[in-house]
Formats: structure tokens, sequence, C-alpha cells
């Protein structure tokens, strides 16, 4: 892995998250409370890293990207403490801590992921860049986390779960509408801060739908061959509610042999940029490789 200091990243949007959350001493205080902790306590920040990773790739400055990262971010937090919800995937573990309606209850978890939602849109609205910029981040990130990306891949989630038949083609556009189109807007969202041309984007699209496919290609595995302590949430959920999975439709080699091939097209799509995309081909792998 190249020596690139994604903790320094990670502290970075850490820090900006923090000033963006409302203060939890003020009213309602538990409210923000729950935003607070579902925001700003663990995850592995994966796609305000991509957010960094393609800006700064094509000359963007950190500046310019703290917005688009925490906004990206903020969606994602959102989305989990809804998809916890009982009446989603009714879960009681979130990276290694009670997931918000339980630490808190049920009806603060929802107002909680709502607040963290349009919170997101009023930071990305006020990002230091031009106004063109603003409006096309905006519209990429609104896409990507309603019904033709995030809400709309939960949807078919739900359709699918409990048996009912599914093909691999029709899971694959799921999971890139459920996952990858927060990932793919993570990257765009840094190329277009960057100002990058459209074959660059084109190029960016391409890893990004790799991306997208093997992080949830990955998670698949792990659901089955991890453990609820190192995982930081519930293991064997997705058997146990009789959810459409890659391990479940294809089996275990060929779901490995799959990832490997995402690996593959991840390189590949990013192979005329050289060292300049370093940051992103890392996280590539990270994403493949991943143990929680």
């Amino acid at each position: 892995m190249p020596d690139i200091d994604f903790a320094a990243w990670r502290a970075r949007v850490d820090a900006a998250l923090a000033a963006a959350l409302p203060d939890a001493a003020t009213p309602p205080q538990r409210l923000h409370a729950a935003m607070r902790y579902a925001a700003t306590d663990g995850g592995k920040r994966m796609r305000p890293l991509l957010v960094y990773a393609a800006g700064t790739a094509f000359g963007a400055d950190l500046q310019a990207l703290d917005a688009p990262a925490v906004a990206v971010e903020l969606i994602h937090a959102y989305s989990l403490v809804h998809d916890d919800l009982p009446a989603m995937d009714d879960d009681a573990l979130r990276r290694g801590k009670p997931t918000v309606h339980v630490a808190f209850d049920e009806a603060t978890a929802i107002l909680a992921g709502d607040a963290l939602q349009s919170l997101a849109f009023d930071v990305l609205a006020r990002a230091p860049l031009d106004a063109q910029r603003r409006v096309e981040m905006l519209a990429e990130l609104a896409r990507a986390s309603g019904v033709v990306g995030m809400c709309g891949g939960q949807a078919l989630d739900i359709d699918a779960t409990g048996g009912a038949a599914i093909t691999v083609a029709e899971l694959e556009r799921l999971h890139a509408m459920k996952t990858g189109a927060l990932l793919r807007a993570s990257v765009r969202m840094g190329a277009i801060a960057a100002g990058a041309d459209a074959d660059t984007r084109a190029h960016l699209d391409t890893f990004a739908d790799a991306l997208g496919l093997a992080f949830q290609v990955r998670d698949d595995l792990l659901d089955v061959e991890g453990d609820s302590a190192s995982l930081g949430k519930t293991a064997g959920k997705d058997a146990a509610q009789q959810k459409a999975t890659f391990p479940a439709l294809l089996g275990l080699p060929a779901t490995r042999g799959r990832l490997a091939t995402l690996a593959t097209a991840m390189h590949e799509a990013l192979a005329p940029f050289g060292a300049q995309t370093d940051a992103l081909a890392a996280l590539g792998r990270a994403a493949v490789d991943r143990k929680h």
C-alpha cells in the first residue's frame, strides 16, 4: 500500500463532522445527542476517504473537499440508523455498540436519521466552491441517496428478503443502488470539486462501480465467515433473515472469484493514471481485503 496518510484524512473529517453537528447540550438535547452518537463514533470513513482521494488526485484543495466528505458521511450515518430500525433490519449492534434506537428510542432514531440527512444537504450547499459545482454535487448526492440509489436499493432488498427468487443480475443491480450509488457519488463529488474532465470521470465511474459491488460482495462473505465481535455488528443475520446474498446464490468459491474479478476491474480502471490515483487504488484494495 502506498504511503498515504489516511489517518490524517479520517481525523480531518471527524473534526469537520464534530463541527457540523449540533451541540448535544442545546435543545432538543436527546435528538442532538442521538445524531452525534450515530455520526461521530466509529466507522471506516470509506466514503469521505474516497472524496479526499479522488479530489486530491486531480488537484482539489482539502478545504474544498471537507463539505462533500462530511455530507456523504452524514447520509451514510442516517442510512445506518434507519437500516437498523425494527421495521428494517431490526439490529441491536452497530460498530460494536448498541444501535441508535436501542441506545435512545425508536422515535428518536427516526428523527435523528431524518435530521442527519437534512444536515448533509445544508453542509454541501455551503461548500466553499462556485455555485455550479455546489449544485452539481447536491444533485449527485440527492440521486445517490434517493429512489434511483440507496433508498431504491433498500426497497429492492426488502422485496428480496424471505427467500424470494432473485437472479445474480438482479442482486447486482440491487447493490449497485443500495451500496454502490453512495460510494460512486463520493468519488464523483471529489472529481467535481477538482474540475476533472469527462474522460477522467468515466474512468472513475468504472472504478467506483466495481468498488461498490466489491464492497458488498466482501460484506456478504464476512457475514458468513466473520463473527459479531470482529465485525462490530451481528454476524449471520443474512442467512437468518433469508436475505439474497452472493454466497447464497453463487456459493462461496464463485463469490470469492467474483470479488477477484472486481479487484482486477478496479486496477484496470485506474491504470491510465499511474501513481496519481494511488490513494484510490489503496481504498479499492482495502474494500476487497477488509476484515470488518
